[in-house]
């Protein structure tokens, strides 16, 4: 049997953080003593382990829906939280892999010198040789951002809205979905352009590589703890 602390020693971290763990459902309810004192077993030692190499991976909100999942007995629910998370990460892969390819194309050519000066719709259209209706629906989709005319309410594309639509125009060529470029288009305008973006390609796929085996990790130390689970009787217990 542990106490709380030990549970806290053993994992770093503070014993009334174990005591918010089991009162927030992410551990096992623990047994009581005759006095009223929670006593923890392996199993709730090998969950705690759990919880905290899937909040690596997975992050809070999904590893605490995916330990009250497997607390209830439901594996499943738990599983397809894990699915989710995983298409997430391979979504982020995605767009990575979007934003370097458009972001090598616009920093590989030779930049070329353009007025400062707002373009209407009908221009850039012609420039990028796509219907009207192609920039209107990349607007809907959240891929360009154009202000308007005070005075007459006509969309007017400054600079930067024309290096979006670039870069939307050749990742739309490159099959990407909307929701995917306009995806790119956000993380683009938050760095500044392409060229500050590209100095931080290579820390945000660092972070994804460290997501992706944190992953791994938490599998282990979940199959553990399932392990652990189906091994005994039963490990849930209510408490008084």
């Amino acid at each position: 049997m542990y106490r709380p602390v030990d549970l806290a020693r053993r994992h770093g971290l503070s014993a009334q953080a174990v005591r918010n763990y089991e009162r927030d459902g992410v551990l096992p309810p623990a047994q009581r003593s005759p006095t009223g004192y929670r006593r923890f077993t392996e199993v709730h030692a090998k969950a705690l382990s759990a919880y905290l190499a899937l909040i690596a991976g997975h992050g809070y909100a999904a590893s605490g829906e995916i330990m009250r999942a497997v607390n209830r007995g439901e594996i499943d629910v738990a599983l397809r939280a894990i699915d989710r998370s995983h298409a997430l990460l391979q979504r982020d892969r995605e767009t990575l892999d979007g934003v370097e390819a458009a972001v090598a194309i616009l920093t590989a050519a030779k930049p070329q010198p353009q007025s400062r000066k707002a373009v209407p719709i009908s221009v850039l259209a012609h420039r990028l040789d796509v219907r009207p209706a192609t920039l209107r629906k990349w607007e809907r989709a959240g891929i360009l951002q154009p202000a308007r005319d005070p005075a007459t309410g006509y969309r007017l594309y400054s600079p930067d809205d024309v290096r979006d639509a670039q870069l939307a125009h050749l990742l739309r060529r490159g099959g990407y979905r909307l929701e995917h470029i306009a995806d790119v288009l956000r993380r683009v305008r938050d760095a500044g352009g392409a060229e500050p973006l590209a100095a931080s390609l290579r820390q945000w796929r660092g972070r994804l590589t460290e997501r992706g085996q944190a992953m791994l990790t938490a599998a282990a130390r979940l199959a553990d703890h399932l392990d652990e689970v189906t091994r005994l009787p039963s490990t849930r217990t209510s408490s008084p």
